[in-house]
């Protein structure tokens, strides 16, 4: 399948510069510095499992010559409203669009530009990040891809969009159980998220400190009970998987996306993955006293970065 990959960031840039590296057909939707650097540098990644420089085939907003067969929209959710406009010229009457951002506010705005025939449900589970240079730096070995229909039913494209995201090194899955996932991930991300950027400090410093391990418990407790009221109950398999990487990040230093953007002075996902769940618990009479400190907390940087 002719695949456009909407943004060449550290989620974008891993996913699609591996699957251009196994051959598929792949071209990066960029800004214009991002296609200089990417012209000059080819797409490098930097990885556990080794290094690598690829190159690629970019385009940038008004060179688009045409429809794409499926399109993986790989940008922060800050970045959305943009590259909806600027992805215009490349969807046809067959198009899937694959979006991988955080939360679930995107489906709504992917659905009213272009309609839900044109719209999948996606997931990516990757702690990636960008180096000053604009190499992708891969931080962990995990790297999965999962995708297809929202309502769970069958849908004749899904074959060849798994095809088309498949026969790279990481794991790829098309699936009729993507909502429930990206629900999932959801909690993972915001629950990650609100231990790291309301503490300032990766996971395995908080729970080194008095009460820490107490404080993640009710974090993790607040977000489960959020997406249960919200008719998301998450499954035993990602509940295992989030208190085992919390677990776990005693060993390492676990930090979140949103932690290290805080780190960084970069912009931060703040709505996307705290506010709307803290929303959510509103609407939903649920009480979630650390999530709206945290929603609180990144709102009040968020101002200071920008003001």
């Amino acid at each position: 399948m002719r695949t456009l990959f909407v943004g060449a960031g550290a989620t974008g840039g891993y996913f699609g510069g591996r699957l251009a590296e196994a051959g598929r057909d792949i071209t990066f939707l960029v800004r214009p510095a991002r296609a200089a650097t990417l012209a000059e540098r080819g797409l490098r990644i930097h990885s556990p499992a080794g290094d690598s420089t690829i190159p690629v085939r970019t385009v940038t907003a008004g060179e688009i010559d045409g429809p794409y067969d499926l399109i993986v929209l790989a940008v922060k959710s800050y970045g959305l409203d943009g590259a909806l406009n600027d992805l215009k010229p490349a969807v046809g009457p067959e198009t899937v669009i694959v979006p991988l951002l955080n939360g679930m506010r995107h489906i709504d705005a992917l659905i009213s530009a272009f309609g839900s025939g044109h719209v999948y449900g996606g997931v990516c589970m990757i702690a990636g990040t960008l180096t000053d240079e604009g190499d992708v730096v891969q931080l962990t070995g995990l790297q999965r891809l999962a995708y297809g229909p929202l309502d769970g039913g069958p849908d004749p494209r899904l074959p060849a969009v798994t095809e088309a995201l498949s026969g790279a090194e990481f794991d790829s899955e098309g699936t009729t159980t993507v909502t429930q996932q990206m629900w999932e991930k959801w909690l993972f991300l915001a629950s990650l998220g609100v231990v790291t950027t309301l503490m300032r400090s990766p996971v395995s410093e908080v729970l080194a400190a008095p009460g820490g391990p107490a404080f993640t418990d009710r974090v993790i407790a607040e977000a489960v009970a959020i997406v249960t009221a919200a008719g998301h109950p998450p499954r035993e398999q990602a509940l295992t998987f989030l208190r085992g990487s919390i677990t776990n990040a005693r060993k390492v230093p676990t930090t979140s996306s949103m932690y290290r953007d805080m780190q960084a002075g970069r912009p931060v996902e703040a709505d996307a993955i705290v506010g709307d769940l803290v929303a959510h618990a509103e609407r939903l009479g649920v009480d979630a006293p650390l999530y709206a400190a945290a929603y609180t907390n990144l709102s009040v940087y968020s101002r200071g970065r920008t003001g």
